[in-house]
C-alpha cells in the first residue's frame, strides 16, 4: 500500500494541474493528509461511496496521463541517470560519463 500511496502522489505532483478542483480536494486529502474515505465523505458531505469512486476514477485517469505523457518516467530515468554521472564524475571515469551524457541527450 506504502508503494501505491508513493505512486500516486508522485503521478499527483506532476499532473494535479489537469484535475478538477473536486478531484485535487480529494486526492490531496485522501493520499496526502491520510484522511479515510469516511473522513473525507463527512468533511465534504458526500456519502463514502461517492469519494471512494472519485478516487479510484482519478487514479486511473493519472495512470491514463502517465500512460500518454510519461512525465514521471522521464523524470525518474533522468534523476537515475545523473546520481549515475555524479558517481562517475567522482570515481574520474569519462567513459562512463560520457555515455550517461549521451543517454541523457537520448531522453530528449
Amino acid at each position: 500500500m506504502l508503494e501505491k500511496t508513493t505512486h500516486m502522489n508522485s503521478l499527483f505532483d506532476f499532473y494535479q494541474s489537469l484535475l478538477t478542483a473536486k478531484q485535487k480536494e480529494y486526492m490531496e486529502m485522501y493520499y496526502r493528509e491520510d484522511y479515510s474515505l469516511g473522513e473525507i465523505s463527512e468533511a465534504v458531505n458526500v456519502s463514502r461511496q461517492a469519494v471512494y469512486d472519485n478516487i479510484k476514477r482519478t487514479e486511473k485517469v493519472l495512470i491514463s496521463y502517465e500512460r500518454r505523457l510519461q512525465l514521471y518516467s522521464m523524470f525518474t530515468k533522468r534523476k537515475q541517470l545523473i546520481t549515475g554521472l555524479e558517481e562517475a564524475i567522482s570515481k574520474d571515469d569519462t567513459s562512463t560519463s560520457l555515455e550517461l551524457i549521451k543517454q541523457l541527450k537520448e531522453l530528449d
